[in-house]
């Protein structure tokens, strides 16, 4: 119990209306009650104690949000889907008996004398019927939109944890992106990497990859392919989640591979003739700071 007195009244006007009237005069329609008086001598200081419930915006209790990774693939990201979630919901059902709900603290005044109040906080309930928790499955569908970023949630609202004298909390699916084995996701741009034969890097060659929903994109070199060399495919990346209509790049780095068997005396020589390229041998800072 907080206990608040006061003895001084010193507005001279509702010194002279307690004093004409008392404390009913106060509060039967003479200007004022208790709460005025209150609110006239501490201002907001009663909120400070809970406050009048009748001028209080009560919060309504909500129950817990769930969060769930979604694991989604990035074939899904490039053209979209619809998932179907099982949810084991609790929900609550009436129940024989009757129950303490909505408890809150409110403020009771006792007028202790002449000019003199007592105001003692306390905890009020009202008597709601009995409520009993149970599982109900529900079938969610999460719509999988195309371009969709790791990370991103899809709501459902009320979906969450339950709570008897309130609203349910919220459900949330996170995605969460797998890796892929082919391709790797960096904004809207698809990177993968292709290994080509020496010979191939020499003399060109012609050959298509797969994309994520199955579509060929068509790769061509009749130009000598440098060890690392990158090819840019514009508008074969991912779609923007913002503006499906837009799609990045697909970046292909090129790996070189080398014979494994060791070449003659006669293969060298023949190479040498064939390239007619002389040595190169050059150091160099190929950092540059970085």
């Amino acid at each position: 119990y907080h206990y608040l007195q006061f003895q001084v009244l010193s507005d001279e006007e509702k010194r002279k209306q307690y004093d004409a009237y008392g404390e009913e005069g106060l509060k039967d329609g003479h200007q004022s009650s208790h709460g005025d008086i209150f609110s006239h001598f501490f201002g907001d200081f009663g909120f400070m104690f809970g406050g009048n419930p009748r001028q209080q915006d009560r919060n309504i209790p909500r129950g817990s949000d769930i969060i769930v990774d979604l694991e989604v693939t990035l074939e899904e990201v490039y053209s979209g889907n619809f998932v179907e979630v099982v949810r084991n919901k609790p929900v609550a059902r009436q129940a024989p008996g009757k129950r303490k709900c909505n408890c809150r603290q409110e403020m009771r005044t006792t007028q202790l004398g002449p000019g003199r109040f007592q105001m003692t906080q306390e905890v009020v309930c009202d008597e709601c019927p009995n409520v009993k928790l149970v599982n109900e499955e529900r079938t969610l569908e999460v719509e999988i939109e195309p371009g969709v970023r790791d990370g991103m949630e899809y709501p459902f609202i009320g979906e969450g944890e339950p709570h008897v004298d309130g609203e349910p909390g919220d459900l949330r699916f996170r995605i969460k992106v797998l890796k892929h084995p082919v391709f790797e996701r960096r904004g809207d741009d698809l990177y993968t990497n292709v290994t080509i034969s020496l010979v191939e890097a020499l003399t060109g060659f012609e050959m298509d990859i797969t994309h994520l929903d199955g579509h060929k994109v068509h790769v061509a070199r009749d130009k000598i392919t440098k060890p690392g060399a990158k090819l840019w495919k514009k508008g074969e990346g991912l779609p923007n989640f913002d503006n499906n209509n837009i799609k990045g790049s697909l970046i292909i780095t090129f790996d070189v591979e080398f014979p494994k068997e060791q070449l003659t005396s006669e293969q060298r020589e023949g190479l040498k003739q064939l390239l007619k390229q002389g040595s190169v041998q050059k150091v160099y800072n190929g950092l540059q700071g970085y």
